[in-house]
């Protein structure tokens, strides 16, 4: 079996999926997806912490508990129907990509839930964290990346420059057609490092 791999970028409640393989050296999309992380797609759900501010500190801990096992099973499916899919069309999904943040690691709830600089961050760091789990949980070995150092390792990896990298990944788009934002762009970049890597 060929090698394929994933990259995500993540956002509240859903992420940007992209199977890629190599050819000649840069990714070619198999297959880009945007399954969601949360069965009820509402504010409620997709900003989980947002949502704890408002509540008695037990009751939110609780809430965030069941969020989180929920995004943990929906991306874990999401993987898995991805290994399916992937495995059809003769190809072995090897590794993944994942877009991380920047930010430092999250200290305990109470402070999270004190500010509000912090629950924007745990609220994409929980759905981050769920497709982390979902990889390792199915075999899937993943890396991240931060935003921010994913043009400067890409090139390395693909001894190429920025503006051929964008030029590349244009035309990918153009092939591919409608969606291919920034976030399957960045998906992709990530999961060419992971297999590069």
């Amino acid at each position: 079996m060929k090698p394929a791999t994933l990259g995500f970028r993540v956002h509240s409640g859903w992420t940007a999926l992209v199977a890629v393989r190599l050819e000649e050296g840069f990714p070619v999309p198999l297959l880009r997806e945007r399954p969601h992380l949360v069965r009820e797609f509402t504010f409620e759900f997709r900003q989980p912490y947002h949502t704890a501010e408002k509540k008695p500190f037990e009751e939110a801990g609780r809430f965030i508990a069941g969020v989180r096992a929920e995004a943990e099973a929906l991306a874990a499916a999401a993987v898995r129907a991805a290994q399916s899919h992937l495995h059809e069309r003769g190809f072995e999904l090897r590794c993944g990509g994942l877009l991380a943040s920047s930010a430092r690691p999250l200290p305990e709830l109470a402070r999270i839930l004190a500010s509000h600089a912090l629950i924007h961050t745990a609220d994409g760091e929980l759905f981050r964290a769920a497709l982390l789990h979902a990889c390792h949980h199915n075999g899937v070995k993943t890396i991240t990346v931060t935003e921010k150092e994913l043009l400067e390792r890409a090139g390395r990896a693909l001894h190429l420059s920025a503006s051929e990298i964008a030029a590349r990944l244009a035309a990918l788009g153009r092939a591919q057609g409608s969606p291919w934002t920034q976030d399957e762009k960045f998906a992709t970049l990530a999961a060419c490092l992971s297999l590069l890597s």
